[in-house]
């Protein structure tokens, strides 16, 4: 398994006319290009594989915030401000917090594909949460 790093400057939207993107309330503080999960009281916080309940992925957080703030999440587009592998890759939910990997976690959550720009080699992050999937 290996982390997908992230650079949270530079995390933004590629094709922002085609993405899905909703205001959310943070449960805790979050990072800019991390996993999200939805708790049961309706709250945003940072998913993990292997933390029962934080075991599913409901999007990007497009901004840091700390408990309590409202941020944009990304349910469905392009991204750039990762660093990725192999195209076509598929791209997990780490079993570390708030981390994307190349491996399935603990529970295999799929979020997305690395994908490319028309140029062919510029590498981006294609994430696509599955909110009707009873994660378990």
């Amino acid at each position: 398994m290996t982390a997908i790093a992230l650079t949270a400057a530079l995390v933004s939207r590629v094709f922002p006319q085609n993405d899905e993107v909703m205001s959310v309330k943070l449960a805790e503080a979050v990072t800019q290009g991390a996993p999200a999960y939805q708790t049961t009281s309706g709250t945003y916080g940072l998913a993990d594989a292997n933390a029962a309940g934080k075991q599913q992925f409901r999007g990007v957080f497009l901004e840091a915030g700390a408990a309590g703030d409202v941020v944009p999440l990304l349910k469905r587009g392009w991204l750039y401000g990762y660093t990725l592998g192999t195209i076509e890759t598929p791209i997990y939910l780490s079993d570390t917090v708030g981390v994307f990997d190349d491996s399935a976690g603990t529970m295999t959550v799929v979020c997305g594909r690395v994908c490319t720009l028309a140029d062919g080699t510029t590498k981006i992050l294609y994430v696509e949460a599955r909110w009707t999937h009873i994660w378990a």
